[in-house]
C-alpha cells in the first residue's frame, strides 16, 4: 500500500520538474532572442551566457545546464528566430523560394540592424548558410535533373547571392530602397532565375 502511494507522487514530481525545466529553457531562449533584436549588427559575440542569464533572470549555471556551450545557445536562438519568421529550409523548393526569402527579409525589419555588415563567422551563421545552400542546390537539382553538376551549382549559387542578407542590406542601406520594395525586387529577380530553370535555359558553366 505504501508503494502504491509513493509511485504516483514520484511520477507527478518528475513531470513537474520536466515542465519547469522546459519553461526555464524557453525563458532563456526568449531572452537570447530579445538581446539579438537589440544588437546593432549580426555579430553575436555579445550573446554570452552571462548576458542571457541576466536578461532571463537566472544564474549562469542554469544556462549551462540547458546549453553546454555558447554554440548550442546560439543555435537555439537561431531556431527561435527562424520559427518567428516562419522559415523552414527543409521545405524549400522552386515554387516557394520567393516566399521563404521574403519571410527572411521581413524578419530583418524587426531588428536594430540598419547598415550593411560583413557576414559574421559565428558557427551558427555558418551553419545557416550551409543549410540554405543545401536547400537551394536540392531545389535546383530536383527541378533540373538533366543539367550538369556545374550548371546546377552555378544556378544555386546565383539564387544564394540574391537570398543572402548582405544583398538585401545593400539595397536598403546603400541604395536607399524601401525594405518592402527591396524584398519585392529581389523576389522579382529570383523569379527570373526560376523561369530560366523552367525554360531549361541553364547558365554558362
Amino acid at each position: 500500500m505504501s508503494g502504491s502511494s509513493i509511485a504516483p507522487r514520484r511520477t507527478y514530481d518528475n513531470r513537474a520538474r520536466q515542465e519547469k525545466a522546459a519553461q526555464t529553457r524557453e525563458r532563456i531562449v526568449t531572452a537570447g532572442s530579445e538581446l539579438v533584436h537589440e544588437f546593432d549588427s549580426w555579430n553575436w559575440r555579445d550573446l554570452t551566457f552571462k548576458a542571457v542569464a541576466e536578461r532571463a533572470g537566472v544564474g549562469e549555471r542554469t544556462v549551462y545546464r540547458h546549453f553546454p556551450t555558447e554554440r548550442h545557445l546560439h543555435d537555439a536562438v537561431m531556431q527561435q528566430l527562424e520559427s518567428e519568421a516562419g522559415v523552414s529550409y527543409e521545405d524549400v523548393d522552386l515554387t516557394n523560394i520567393g516566399d521563404v526569402t521574403a519571410k527572411v527579409f521581413a524578419s530583418l525589419q524587426r531588428f536594430s540592424v540598419r547598415t550593411s555588415v560583413e557576414t559574421p563567422q559565428d558557427p551558427t551563421f555558418v551553419g545557416v548558410d550551409v543549410r540554405r545552400r543545401d536547400a537551394l542546390l536540392r531545389a535546383v537539382s530536383t527541378s533540373a535533373p538533366e543539367w550538369s553538376a556545374a550548371e546546377k551549382h552555378a544556378t544555386a549559387a546565383l539564387l544564394d547571392v540574391l537570398w543572402n542578407v548582405p544583398s538585401y542590406e545593400r539595397l536598403v542601406g546603400e541604395w536607399g530602397i524601401d525594405a518592402a520594395d527591396a524584398t519585392r525586387a529581389i523576389g522579382w529577380l529570383m523569379s527570373k532565375v526560376v523561369g530560366a530553370i523552367e525554360d531549361d535555359d541553364p547558365p554558362p558553366a
